[in-house]
């Protein structure tokens, strides 16, 4: 075995030999594996609105929300914590249905992450309280014993900066999320308002971004919109700007109790 390995690489290895000496026959070579990697890597995106899953219902993150996924993205809550569902059966298992690619479709940038030191949170929405949510960035131990979570205590005290909004959605606009411009005019008011339900702009909120949009005080508190209070909102909403997931899981599911009936009444006759 080792013997023919020899004859075979000695020739290639004299033939790579030949090709460093001459220079013009090495950027060929260089520029033809280039393009290979190249095409390979574009390609796929000329088909990329038939390979993304059509989401009628998708909706962009409101302003609070939005603030809140900077502060997550701030306070480097993504190195710890992935938000991709892989296509594993495990993975289902104990976090649900598996990520869709429209599902990150407004994300800037994308936070799918590769290291769980804590657990995916990719359908972490409507999973907790946002009183259990408040208690565990406050004192992350006192909710999950063994967690290494760092304390966010903080964050219930600093009020939330709300002047840059309406700059960060027109940005976030120029890379095609679909934001309008009342929207992005109201951005103040209705990061405020999401977060204070008996006031004038919370009628605003559900104008703009729908009657399901989540509408109340968040960090359990009265008194000006905190970081906590966005943070709070952004993570009641992952997995749920769309549905398509659910959906796709429950077509799954009716599918394969047709073929376990088509299986059974086969086994009956």
């Amino acid at each position: 075995m080792i013997r023919w390995l020899q004859k075979l690489y000695y020739p290639i290895q004299a033939g790579h030999y030949r090709l460093e000496k001459h220079s013009i026959g090495l950027t060929l070579a260089i520029i033809f594996a280039a393009g290979i990697g190249g095409f390979v890597e574009i390609a796929p995106l000329f088909t990329i609105k038939e390979t993304v899953e059509d989401a009628p219902d998708m909706r962009t993150y409101t302003p609070l929300e939005q603030a809140g996924r900077d502060i997550y993205v701030r306070e480097g809550c993504y190195l710890c914590h992935s938000q991709m569902i892989r296509t594993l059966a495990d993975e289902v298992d104990r976090y649900g249905p598996y990520s869709l690619a429209v599902e990150s479709k407004y994300d800037h940038p994308m936070l799918w992450g590769s290291k769980r030191t804590g657990p995916d949170i990719a359908r972490l929405g409507g999973k907790y309280s946002d009183s259990w949510h408040v208690a565990h960035l406050i004192d992350p131990r006192a909710v999950v014993p063994e967690s290494v979570m760092p304390q966010y205590a903080f964050l219930a005290d600093t009020p939330l900066e709300t002047a840059s909004l309406p700059a960060r959605l027109a940005a976030l606009r120029a890379v095609g999320v679909p934001y309008s411009d009342a929207m992005i005019e109201n951005a103040e008011r209705d990061a405020l308002g999401q977060a204070r339900p008996d006031s004038d702009d919370a009628e605003g909120v559900a104008e703009r971004y729908g009657e399901a949009t989540q509408i109340r005080r968040f960090a359990g508190r009265a008194g000006p919109v905190s970081e906590m209070d966005a943070l709070v909102a952004y993570l009641q909403i992952l997995g749920k700007l769309t549905d398509v997931a659910a959906r796709m899981e429950s077509a799954a599911i009716g599918a394969d109790m047709d073929a376990d009936m088509d299986a059974d009444m086969e086994a009956a006759q």
